[in-house]
């Protein structure tokens, strides 16, 4: 598969549904063994068990002992890589968010990878499943798109890697590009 910079863009206008439930991919960040940011830097653990396994399933785990995460894991067996998935346009079962969210406001209920967990109920029950089956779907974009890149947000190291993309244009992302 991909190193994890090439899958973060990739997945940009990709769909990915959980129950039927979910949307466009519009903000991703890429994390890999080799970067002193990502979560397999220092070697497999029992919390990124997940994040070695094999490519297209999913790592869920919790940040800051509040909010679960979903990356997909997009390098070979036991390298340790994964995408983040940081925002949705929300497309399907917005009823279904907003209750679980307790939000109306469609921009704020996948703007950033708590809020895109928390409206599509993940939790770490999902960690390591595949994400080419249920619960999971995941679709590819279904018009060309454009995609930009920019600094990660919220991490203290490797803060310069510009492995921060999203759908040029969308006010769907957690936060906006720079210029």
């Amino acid at each position: 598969m991909a190193p994890p910079d090439e899958v973060a863009r990739q997945l940009i206008g990709a769909t990915l549904l959980v129950d039927g439930v979910g949307g466009v991919i519009v903000e991703t960040e890429a994390y890999d063994a080799a970067d002193p940011a990502s979560h397999c830097f220092n070697g497999q653990t029992l919390r990124n068990v997940s994040m070695f396994g094999p490519p297209g399933h999913a790592y869920v785990y919790q940040s800051y002992g509040l909010h679960w995460c979903l990356n997909l894991v997009c390098r070979p067996t036991g390298h340790g890589a994964g995408v983040l998935i940081r925002a949705l346009q929300p497309t399907a079962g917005l009823d279904t968010m907003r209750r679980r969210r307790g939000v109306e406001n469609t921009l704020l209920l996948c703007a950033g990878p708590g809020r895109v967990c928390q409206a599509l109920a993940v939790t770490r029950d999902l960690d390591g499943q595949s994400i080419s089956a249920p619960p999971f779907e995941l679709l590819p974009a279904q018009r060309p798109i454009e995609v930009v890149t920019g600094p990660r947000i919220g991490i203290s190291k490797a803060v310069d890697v510009p492995w921060r993309f999203g759908l040029k244009g969308s006010r769907f992302v957690s936060r906006v590009f720079p210029a």
